[in-house]
């Protein structure tokens, strides 16, 4: 069942983002959901095969089940993440040495029968046809793992014209392809099945063997044998010794706990949210506690609240705030106060200024501690409303991210089921959609924002003994929070844009488009549509007979990658069109998704998200301002629509140079590179001078490059067979220059095997500052599994300092702007960039307080270089 999911779902649609393919798990498991639902078993098992050369089969037949294709690398591992997914769903599974899983079927099926059970057994082998009684029936899949009917001795007899107990007489004669088991030549299901009928079986048949006349009665004589052994193979046995009673295979539940793990390594989140639904309220009653929600006062009055306030000094309160959608972000609305002694919400809308004044000093007081779950847009929100917010402990989305920082999701609702087996309102986990009319009308609004926050009140609670064994406390309260609260501000900000220049770009890119479509069209002499994979293929492979590219289900892939490869091969002006058409139209795509951003303010607020790369990453969206090309110049031109304001002198970009390759250098501690940085050399002619053996100056441009692509390369894993794909040399030649890398620079060579070996005893990686990635692959039974988190493992140390030293330059250039008394201030982060606007007048003295900052943001043993750009706009500036 396993193997049908593995080609009912396409492989490539279903892989964690470790690499780990996961189509048969989900396959299976969505499938097992299916039958659980519409059947409504009361027990449950599931047997696995084990290898083939154990079974007694085997033993006596070398040749049973030879032939079969090589199993495919993508389904290697899945079967042992099925079985966790069954012990996670507390379904057991049984595993028989020197028998098969059928074997095991039949004897569940033959004791379910004889205690009075009905019994559906799910096999995609037609042996089990044999099993069925009127107690005993086959879901026999026709398709996939969706189409899976009910056969019973009626569907059998219909569809071969034998009994089940016959249906192994009839196999036997005709042979089982699968199993390699060949029947007698010449002899088809109708044949086997009118001598079954005419002589009773197939002992009939033997006994009457002489009687049976022409061609296949002599084919019969010939194979007899054959047919003997194929009977006593395709036999299931019904009386193995199992190690589970029926009594054991009762009502199976799922560990919410273990499923919630699991899922979250395999990224599976509808497939849970239908396994859980699987179990409703029962489920929920007996996994599941809900959150008890205290008992609160609803605050208006300035005595009540300084009452409130005092009463608390010196506990961690738990807020949460309820947002609404304002002219620029959002505003808050009402804030709910948890803390383990009282509770009480707060309608910031119908305050007076005596009690908006207590609220406004309790926000801002650095020694009153407080949680919440999405600090940063609690910041924005009560900004909006004039309000500050100091003495924030903990933000459990990001301590829960440091905790685990490859999940897909840090919604309050899964963090306090994953984490505490608590069920979460559905208005409660939606923050800022709650929609709070605080009158006496309307209580579940006050009651959900009560119950978010009482539960970020126990999640963190929780969490500060995760971070203390994680050793991330530091980074949470010394960095991350900061970082927040940076981001914040950098979001309320925005950038300016020009719209003049973006209509401009948008006119231009619709110019190009048109040109490369009626040059694509002239090439090959017809109209056709550039967007239609389809009509591309029959153009290219079948019109012009251009080599064929990657088989694919549809025909042969016309994506970006093949349709490059193609045209170096090829040169051939319809694809030279084609890739600008494709191009172009992505950029004005990519333009007009940023015009729709342009708020009211004519200025981009981007969101940043410090809880989605897990390497520690600040991410953009809501736009991406990360993903702007910058390798072609009409990409570039798109950083040219983002401007300085009216009041300030200039953009200013400040970026890191080359600094994954230092600190590779510093954690390699290779003297070479040290040595290079130390002395200001640059550094990819540096290393080509040493693995080309010529002088600095005779390292070539050709050189520099293959160099550079494989400096970067190596601290992600890069193979001498990418090199070679990448640099477009043989294997042999990527091979030894990769060997001469190392032979010069072996403590890099060393570093590299150090990482992924102790990683693999720790079962994670660091950064510099120590924030952990943990990689539960690297020790998995799976090749490709295994391979990509080690490939997670080189790179993870070098990407993720680079993150945290970003993420302090920030820290540092923000608190240094503030003290200097100066009005820049900054606007973007993109990977290891930061963007400013610089006041009139300050141009120098943010220039050396940005340089001075971000230099000093890490003690490396190589200087941290920084590259500074000035000019009117992104564009100018970084240019």
């Amino acid at each position: 069942m396993a193997f049908r999911a593995f080609y009912a779902l396409p492989a490539e649609n279903f892989s964690t983002t470790s690499g780990q393919h996961t189509n048969a798990v989900h396959g299976f498991t969505s499938m097992l959901i299916n039958l659980i639902k519409e059947q409504k078993p009361t027990h449950v098992a599931v047997a696995f095969d084990v290898s083939d050369d154990t079974t007694f089969r085997k033993a006596e037949y070398d040749g049973y089940k030879g032939g079969r294709n090589e199993t495919p690398r993508e389904f290697s591992g899945q079967i042992d993440l099925i079985d966790k997914v069954m012990g996670a769903w507390g379904i057991k599974t049984i595993k028989m040495p020197g028998f098969e899983a059928d074997d095991i079927l039949a004897t569940l099926a033959a004791k379910g029968d004889k205690a009075g059970f009905e019994v559906l057994l799910v096999s995609g082998d037609r042996d089990a046809f044999q099993l069925i009684t009127d107690n005993v029936f086959v879901l026999y899949p026709k398709q996939g793992v969706s189409n899976i009917p009910r056969m019973d001795a009626a569907a059998i007899q219909e569809k071969y014209f034998v009994t089940p107990p016959q249906y192994s007489d009839l196999a036997a004669l005709v042979g089982e392809t699968a199993d390699n088991l060949p029947g007698v030549p010449g002899v088809g299901p109708k044949t086997a099945a009118k001598w079954i009928n005419l002589y009773g079986g197939l002992e009939g048949i033997l006994e009457n063997i002489d009687s049976i006349g022409g061609k296949v009665g002599g084919a019969l004589r010939e194979h007899v044998e054959d047919v003997k052994r194929n009977r006593r193979l395709n036999r299931l046995l019904t009386d193995l010794d199992l190690p589970v009673g029926l009594d054991d295979l009762e009502e199976p539940r799922p560990d919410h706990a273990a499923v919630e793990e699991l899922f979250d390594t395999l990224e599976f989140r509808t497939l849970r949210t239908r396994l859980f639904a699987l179990y409703g309220n029962e489920e929920s009653a007996q996994e599941q506690e809900s959150i008890a929600i205290p008992e609160f006062s609803q605050l208006t009055s300035a005595a009540e609240l300084k009452a409130f306030f005092d009463a608390g000094t010196g506990q961690r309160t738990a807020v949460a705030a309820d947002l609404q959608p304002a002219v620029v972000g959002e505003e808050v609305l009402a804030l709910a106060l948890v803390r383990d002694d009282a509770a009480a919400v707060v309608d910031l809308v119908s305050l007076d200024a005596e009690a908006d004044s207590v609220v406004s000093a309790w926000l801002k007081d650095p020694e009153e501690a407080k949680l919440l779950h999405g600090y940063k847009a609690a910041l924005k929100g009560l900004a909006s409303r004039g309000l500050g917010l100091e003495g924030v402990v903990d933000d459990t989305s990001i301590s829960g991210y440091l905790i685990q920082p490859d999940r897909r999701s840090y919604e309050l609702a899964e963090l306090a089921q994953h984490h505490l087996q608590l069920t979460v309102s559905t208005a409660a986990a939606k923050t800022g959609q709650l929609e709070l009319a605080l009158d006496e009308a309307d209580a579940t609004g006050r009651v959900a924002l009560v119950q978010q926050a009482a539960v970020v009140l126990a999640l963190s609670r929780y969490f500060e003994t995760e971070l203390h064994d994680r050793k991330a406390q530091e980074l949470l309260t010394t960095l991350e929070l900061p970082v927040s609260r940076v981001l914040a501000a950098m979001e309320m900000t925005g950038i300016a844009v020009s719209m003049d220049k973006m209509n401009d770009q948008l006119a231009d890119l619709a110019k190009v488009i048109e040109h490369a479509q009626e040059q694509a069209f002239s090439a090959i002499g017809h109209e056709v549509n550039l967007g239609s994979p389809k009509q591309l293929q029959t153009v290219l492979f079948e019109e012009l007979e251009l080599p064929k590219t990657k088989k694919i289900k549809s025909g042969y892939t016309t994506d970006a990658a093949s349709l490059k490869s193609l045209l170096e091969k090829t040169g051939h002006e319809f694809l030279v069109q084609l890739m600008a058409h494709r191009e172009s139209a992505k950029l004005r795509q990519m333009v007009d998704s940023l015009k729709k951003s342009v708020a009211a303010d004519t200025r981009i607020h981007t969101t940043y998200a410090q809880n989605v790369a897990a390497t520690g990453r600040i991410s953009s969206n809501n736009p991406n301002l990360q993903n702007i090309p910058i390798r072609s110049e009409e990409g570039r031109r798109v950083r040219g629509i983002f401007v300085v304001s009216e009041g300030y002198e200039c953009l200013l970009s400040a970026d890191y140079s080359q600094i994954e390759m230092r600190i590779m250098a510093h954690l390699s501690g290779d003297e070479g590179l040290i040595s290079a940085y130390r002395e200001g050399e640059d550094l990819h002619r540096f290393v080509g001078s040493n693995i080309f053996h010529v002088p600095v100056e005779d390292v070539t441009s050709a050189m520099r490059s293959k160099v550079k692509a494989m400096s970067y390369g190596l601290a992600y894993g890069l193979t001498s067979f990418g090199l070679s794909k990448q640099l477009e040399i043989s294997v042999d030649e990527a091979r030894n220059l990769m060997k001469d890398y190392f032979d010069r620079f072996g403590a890099v060579r060393d570093y590299l095997r150090g990482v992924v070996e102790q990683a693999r005893i720790d079962g994670y990686t660091s950064t510099i500052e120590g924030r952990r990635r943990y990689l539960p692959d690297l020790t998995s039974t799976d090749r490709q599994a295994r391979e990509n988190a080690e490939r997670i493992a080189l790179n993870s140390p070098i990407q993720g300092s680079a993150a945290d030293i970003i993420k302090r330059a920030m820290l540092g250039v923000a608190a240094e702007l503030e003290a200097q008394g100066l009005t820049s201030r900054m606007l973007l982060q993109v990977h290891d960039e930061l963007v400013l606007e610089v006041a009139t007048g300050e141009l120098e003295a943010v220039k050396t307080l940005v340089t001075q900052q971000m230099a000093g943001a890490a003690s490396l043993t190589v200087p941290l270089d920084i590259q500074i750009g000035l000019g009117p706009s992104w564009y100018d500036a970084g240019h």
